[in-house]
């Protein structure tokens, strides 16, 4: 059985406890402060019974017996065969744990931070193992919102990653891989775009904020549950993606301030050569019903839940 340290025993840390351990992994749970980890791993063992309880977990019981809590972070990093970090959200704070860890974990054992903002180069440049560091961000709780974002410094071993990116598979995430660091990553800057723009239109007196909230829920929310914005668009005119860039570029450029280039040759034809082959006419239309089908069950799923 294959052994993990969560080092750093609040909010996120114990959520990672979960995947790693419902994921078959033994878990040892660090956590400076006196008591944390004695505390999360009871907390961890709750959390495991009510996940089991929506069908989430297998085995509630032997998962959480895979948990415990380490006295000491030498004691949490004998054996490892991959680190979690989940201390502060501070350069100092990584920094530090970083060379401890860096110290005492067993050679070549990646390294990962649960940073949300913060690039690894800011913290481990020094240190001698930084070849085997990255950040591996999740979304809060990573138990329950699967993806996780993987970034290396310009140093990071790409067998580091291909590591990491193999681990958070086995253990159920969703890992994507951000090609070269960038402040806050993918997810947050998509969220900051969207919640800054929200904040706008309340503040200018456009709509309400509870309005503003039904449009994502009740609106794109439901699409991009399943879909992303470029599988969206692919839906959303006749041609595919080209075609909506030649219909609505201009339009969208001027909502969002952005230069009217991103939606114009040669730069869609550089994320077309990412995207992979054009669908064709029938290809939409079967995906579109897809599309429909899904959206429809959520539909039925949401309007089966309670508001809160």
């Amino acid at each position: 059985m294959p052994r993990a340290a969560m080092v750093g025993a609040g909010l996120i840390g114990r959520s990672w406890a979960i995947v790693f351990a419902s994921g078959g992994w033994d878990v040892a749970l660090y956590d400076a402060a006196p008591g944390v980890a004695d505390k999360a791993v009871a907390l961890v063992a709750d959390e495991l019974r009510q996940l089991a309880a929506q069908g989430l977990v297998r085995d509630p019981a032997a998962s959480a017996a895979r948990v415990h809590a380490a006295a000491d972070l030498a004691g949490a990093l004998a054996g490892v065969a991959f680190v979690q970090e989940s201390v502060a959200e501070t350069v100092e704070a990584k920094r530090a744990v970083f060379a401890e860890i860096d110290r005492l974990a067993p050679a070549h054992v990646p390294i990962a931070s649960s940073s949300s903002f913060i690039v690894s180069s800011l913290f481990a440049e020094n240190l001698g193992g930084r070849h085997r560091c990255l950040v591996a961000h999740p979304v809060n709780p990573p138990h329950l919102v699967p993806v996780v974002e993987l970034v290396g410094a310009p140093w990071t071993a790409p067998e580091t990653i291909e590591i990491a990116k193999a681990v958070y598979a086995e253990v159920g995430q969703v890992p994507i891989v951000v090609k070269r660091e960038i402040e806050g990553f993918i997810l947050n800057r998509l969220q900051a775009v969207l919640l800054s723009e929200a904040f706008r239109l309340v503040e200018d007196g456009y709509v309400t904020p509870q309005d503003l909230d039904k449009t994502i829920k009740d609106g794109l929310g439901l699409r991009w549950s399943f879909m992303g914005p470029f599988e969206t668009i692919e839906l959303n005119a006749p041609g595919g993606i080209p075609d909506y860039c030649h219909r609505y570029g201009d339009s969208l450029a001027r909502l969002s301030e952005a230069n009217p280039d991103i939606y114009q040759k040669p730069k869609v034809d550089r994320i077309l050569g990412e995207w992979g082959k054009a669908l064709t006419s029938s290809e939409i239309a079967a995906k579109m019903a897809w599309r429909d089908r899904r959206l429809a069950a959520l539909k039925g799923h949401k309007r089966g839940q309670a508001e809160s």
